[in-house]
């Protein structure tokens, strides 16, 4: 049972303790919201730009956010070597990465290009343990073969799938 002051005339009355309380939640709960602006939508718009360079797939913007979020942490100079890729790639005309990929300079350029193929067909930032996760059903490595191969998964019938379906029968069944 909780504890709820009222005045004499039977209306409740808002505590400092509720109400520092209420504010703190409001701003924990804020928080995760507010965070998801850290990447400007022209950035955004440049990392599926070199996306699309690098990699000759259809790539889901959705997957290309998550993924440049974690990499303005994790590469400081984020735009600085996005402009530069694409720069080399415009330079070049190329369509495909095999176009360009020779004339990026060993170093940091070529580390963030092999980081940016590799989170798209993995699906995460890194093989370490604490990796973020970008997706799972999307990533690359099971895209190019999903006519052919079924997403690794605990369901008996293919991914997200718990139960296996039920077969019509195709015979006529016999009647006693």
């Amino acid at each position: 049972m909780t504890r709820q002051s009222r005045d004499p005339f039977g209306q409740l009355m808002l505590s400092r303790r509720s109400m520092l309380l209420g504010s703190a939640t409001l701003i924990a709960a804020a928080h995760p919201a507010l965070s998801f602006a850290a990447v400007d939508s022209a950035a955004e718009t440049r990392f599926m730009r070199l996306s699309t360079l690098l990699i000759n797939h259809q790539l889901n913007p959705d997957i290309g956010a998550r993924i440049a979020e974690t990499a303005t942490s994790q590469y400081k100079n984020f735009s600085p070597m996005l402009d530069a890729i694409i720069a080399i790639a415009e330079k070049k005309q190329a369509k495909t990465v095999e176009d360009f990929f020779t004339d990026i300079p060993d170093g940091e350029l070529k580390d963030f290009a092999h980081w940016v193929i590799f989170a798209w067909y993995s699906g995460c930032s890194s093989e370490k343990r604490d990796a973020k996760v970008f997706t799972y059903e999307e990533a690359l490595t099971f895209k190019t073969t999903s006519d052919v191969v079924t997403i690794p998964s605990f369901g008996f019938s293919g991914p997200n799938l718990w139960t296996r379906p039920n077969l019509p029968l195709s015979a006529p069944m016999p009647t006693f």
